[in-house]
């Protein structure tokens, strides 16, 4: 992750450095980000230092020029996704604290709402592997990275609402 360069697994910061871990913060290394570079896993960008603010997925490839492609050049912090080796599987549900509607999904889902048959998802239940919530339908708009555990309410995966239009298993297998 560079000025000029790239990210990889075994990420390249702005000096040549590989960066194998997460960083919480770029902001005295980085001043912005035009390109990336991943080799191989996924990795989560972020706008701010400690893993804050609005976040940028990036799976295996070439990201000549991040802005055009709507991701912001002040990059602060990056966290590595862990490759995960298995079923992806998360339960949704419509209300706050694990009620009301609930599907539990193993697949990507492009429309959430005629998963759910419901305009929000409130909470959730990440049961195995990470995955990547998005604001719009179709894989658009803000981006959300959820790590296995429980989600009470949207403001706990750091969203100001419960829209969710779709989701994706973080995996660089598409």
């Amino acid at each position: 992750l560079s000025e000029t360069g790239g990210l990889s697994r075994h990420a390249e910061d702005h000096r040549g450095n590989m960066v194998d871990s997460d960083r919480p913060d770029f902001q005295s290394q980085l001043s912005r980000c035009n390109s990336a570079r991943v080799e191989s896993g996924c990795f989560m960008l972020y706008e701010r230092p400690n893993f804050q603010g609005q976040q940028f997925f990036l799976k295996r490839g070439d990201y000549p020029d991040m802005q055009s492609e709507g991701f912001s050049t002040s990059i602060k912090s990056c966290r590595m996704i862990p490759p995960h080796r298995g079923t992806y599987r998360i339960k949704i549900y419509e209300k706050e604290d694990h009620r009301g509607n609930m599907v539990e999904l193993t697949e990507d889902s492009p429309q959430v709402m005629d998963q759910l048959r419901s305009p929000e998802m409130l909470s959730c239940s990440v049961l195995d592997g990470h995955w990547i919530f998005y604001e719009l339908p179709n894989f658009r708009g803000r981006q959300y990275l959820l790590r296995p555990g429980e989600y009470r309410r949207f403001s706990e995966w750091g969203a100001m609402s419960g829209k969710v239009g779709s989701l994706r298993r973080a995996t660089d297998l598409y």
